[in-house]
């Protein structure tokens, strides 16, 4: 769907507490690859209004990088409710994936996000518009939620499985909370991969 960083600061937290770019439902699995022959799958729980989000992209990259396409990086939504414009970014992530942009288009927000407060939904098709989407579709998307089940249903999944902020990852069914800090979790991230490949005869 760079080398290790300083620490980054910790990331949002709710009041509660492949090479290639993903087309289609962000978090939909790729129908042509299973068994020993299938990546292995790291979930990224991840809201547009977080700039720790932001900074987590670099670690992103970096494992694209390292693994290229024995990793599959879905991104999952969740939006916490103190951003105000976190559920309509969700939103038009699942708009910009079905024209076939998913990540650029969270490249592109997370890359702005500094101005999401202020500008909301407008800048979100302003972002479509600038990487050549169909923009009065993004923002019919917007109007008709169209995407809001999808986005729900992340939020709930991601809630039943105890992720309170964002970034957050889920690989080899281990959480790993970037909420709170993102101190080594990139390098926790790739020892489990080489397990899980090691484990396929991939390693």
């Amino acid at each position: 769907m760079p080398p290790r960083r300083r620490t980054g600061p910790a990331g949002c937290v709710g009041a509660g507490a492949g090479a290639g770019w993903e087309t289609g439902h962000m978090s939909e699995t790729s129908a042509s690859l299973s068994g020993p022959s299938a990546p292995v799958v790291l979930e990224m729980w991840c809201e547009l209004q977080c700039p720790d989000c932001r900074t987590a992209l670099a670690d992103v990259q970096a494992l694209r990088d390292r693994f290229a396409d024995s990793l599959e990086i879905r991104l999952r939504h969740f939006p916490l409710e103190r951003h105000a414009y976190a559920h309509a970014a969700a939103q038009a992530v699942e708009e910009a994936a079905e024209q076939g942009q998913g990540w650029p288009f969270v490249e592109a927000v997370l890359a702005r996000v500094d101005e999401l407060p202020a500008r909301g939904e407008a800048l979100l098709v302003e972002v479509a518009r600038e990487l050549g989407l169909d923009a009065e579709e993004m923002d019919t998307a917007l109007v008709d939620g169209r995407h809001i089940l999808i986005v729900d249903a992340d939020q709930a999944e991601g809630k039943a499985i105890g992720v309170t902020g964002t970034p957050t990852y889920v690989i080899g069914g281990e959480r790993l909370d970037g909420g709170k800090s993102q101190e080594g979790l990139r390098e926790r991230i790739e020892e489990i991969a080489e397990r899980l490949l090691a484990e396929r005869g991939r390693g």
